[in-house]
């Protein structure tokens, strides 16, 4: 098989050299040969204000497996993927982060599980992820979001991956600024399996991941994905209409018992923070919406690229 590995690149300036080393190492070795062969290491320099993108030009100079996007700026790690999966030009892909905790060596397994199980699409799921309490906690909430969404095996999820170049054809019909690689694969194929793979400790810096940003990309994976909060809008309108005829009957029967002589300020303000939240609920998840819509309307490029280094080799 020819492989493209994809690597969404952001302040690891420091990390790229070794990165590109284990893995020109592995795959080019004699055990790899039968298996792999061609190789490219396309690196997608996402806006980062260090001199991440010199660094990889650099390497794309000096290294004929690698080539170099730099996007025009910041459009946040699965916009990059993307960038890097369509510009990918052989007929398996590899996703993998840039900070070595994903291991090289670890690579092969995912390419004889795509190739031995027959699947188009194979996770490398950490036996132990190595992220603090909160960041783990929640991107355990998003797969469980995702998994809501109707995707399967969503447990399994992981940004090492590899597939096959034709579940891309899925990838064509997005225009949302705000992506998510895992669903769109949830749209092309249904064949996947999952390997056991090791997780290093970051090698530098801190992860651009932290808790706010896994939270709104599971905002906009739950608002631009599905519409199941429009239909939990309906339900929560019907279970506070449930409630205000419960409240109605209490009140209309303490009146006609005696025992309630007019309706009280407190069944007035009961029923008014009941409908009144529910409504405002149901008008921010129906703005949410609205906003997509609009957004999609814009037509927004989910990213846009500076300089492939892949031109600068034919001039």
């Amino acid at each position: 098989m020819k492989v493209s590995i994809v690597v969404p690149c952001y302040r690891s300036a420091r990390t790229l050299g070794e990165l590109v080393t284990q893995v020109t190492e592995v795959l080019d070795s004699p055990a790899q040969s039968a298996r792999v062969e061609a190789f490219e290491i396309v690196l997608i320099v996402d806006g980062s204000p260090d001199d991440t993108a010199d660094v990889a030009l650099a390497l794309a100079r000096s290294n004929p497996h690698v080539r170099t996007l730099e996007l025009m700026r910041n459009y946040g790690q699965h916009n990059a993927l993307l960038a890097g999966i369509m510009a990918a030009r052989h007929d398996v892909i590899v996703t993998m982060d840039d900070d070595l905790q994903h291991r090289a060596s670890d690579v092969p397994k995912l390419l004889a599980a795509l190739e031995e199980q027959g699947v188009d699409l194979v996770y490398g799921v950490a036996a132990h992820e190595e992220h603090a309490f909160l960041r783990s906690w929640a991107s355990r909430s998003v797969k469980r979001v995702l998994a809501k969404m109707g995707v399967a095996n969503a447990s399994d999820i992981s940004a090492f991956r590899a597939f096959r170049s034709e579940l891309r054809e899925a990838m064509h019909i997005t225009h949302d600024p705000h992506i998510s690689i895992d669903v769109l694969l949830s749209w092309a194929t249904t064949r996947e399996a999952r390997v056991t793979v090791d997780m290093d400790r970051r090698a530098d810096g801190i992860s651009g991941y932290r808790f706010s940003t896994l939270v709104r990309h599971s905002l906009n994976m739950v608002t631009g994905y599905t519409t199941t909060p429009l239909r939990l809008v309906t339900i929560l309108g019907m279970a506070a209409a449930g409630l205000g005829v419960l409240l109605f009957v209490y009140v209309l029967v303490g009146y006609l018992v005696g025992y309630i002589t007019a309706v009280g300020y407190t069944s007035i303000i009961a029923a008014i923070a009941v409908f009144s939240g529910t409504q405002l609920i149901s008008l921010g998840i129906l703005g949410e919406y609205l906003a997509r819509v609009h957004e999609r309307a814009m037509r927004r490029p989910s990213y846009l690229i500076r300089r492939d280094s892949a031109d600068d080799a034919v001039r």
